[in-house]
């Protein structure tokens, strides 16, 4: 019984692993989209969106029948839940990924005098956070979940640099406001990325301190 209960354990981690590669690659292509205008790939981060979604659905459904079929103990039931609330912050960053991309299109392909330096830096750093933070829950790594939220002042001062871009932006030339209203929107939606990794790795510390004090 215990064998087929860790099968689906693995099980689980392997899906979370996927989803998490799926979102990093969504990211990716939507800097990629921005920084080249290129509509065409935003409007394809759009559409898998909904492959994200679904993967979400697909953890939540093993997370149930972990829960229901397998009647797990104090320890497993941590680690389960964890799950479930990681990733309603694993879609919610998605959606992000598409927010980006849907800006991109509404930028069009007009001329853009933005620094993205900044931005771009956002863009890695945040997937980087993202890819720790389900490594950690995977490999049950605490110090790497403590990188990950000691990382996101790293995100939080590339996002004030941001605003002072694109406030030198509207300085430079007011008639690029709109621009500059997109850009920091981008640039918001990084910010909130990298809270949403943050969520990730709090909730991977809490079932691990909380498994260290009950055994």
């Amino acid at each position: 019984m215990r064998s087929k209960f860790d099968e689906q354990l693995a099980e689980l981690n392997n899906q979370m692993t996927k989803m998490g590669i799926m979102i990093e690659d969504s990211i990716a292509k939507a800097v990629t989209a921005m920084s080249k205008k290129d509509e065409e790939l935003a409007k394809n981060v759009m559409e898998g969106d909904s492959e994200i979604d679904h993967a979400q659905k697909k953890i939540e459904s093993i997370c149930f029948n972990l829960l229901i079929q397998q009647q797990p103990v104090a320890k497993d039931l941590r680690t389960i839940t964890a799950a479930m609330k990681m990733v309603t912050d694993m879609e919610r960053i998605g959606d992000h990924a598409a927010d980006i991309s849907e800006m991109t299109i509404f930028m069009g392909n007009g001329e853009r005098e933005a620094d993205f330096s900044h931005i771009n830096k956002m863009a890695s750093e945040t997937v980087l956070m993202l890819h720790w933070s389900i490594e950690a829950y995977v490999e049950k790594d605490m110090e790497k979940a403590k990188a990950v939220i000691a990382h996101d002042d790293i995100v939080d001062r590339l996002f004030d640099e941001a605003k002072k871009d694109i406030i030198a932006l509207i300085l430079k030339n007011p008639k690029d406001g709109e621009e500059a209203t997109d850009l920091l929107m981008v640039a918001k939606y990084f910010e909130r990325i990298g809270d949403h990794a943050t969520n990730i790795a709090e909730w991977v510390i809490y079932s691990l301190q909380t498994s260290a004090c009950k055994e």
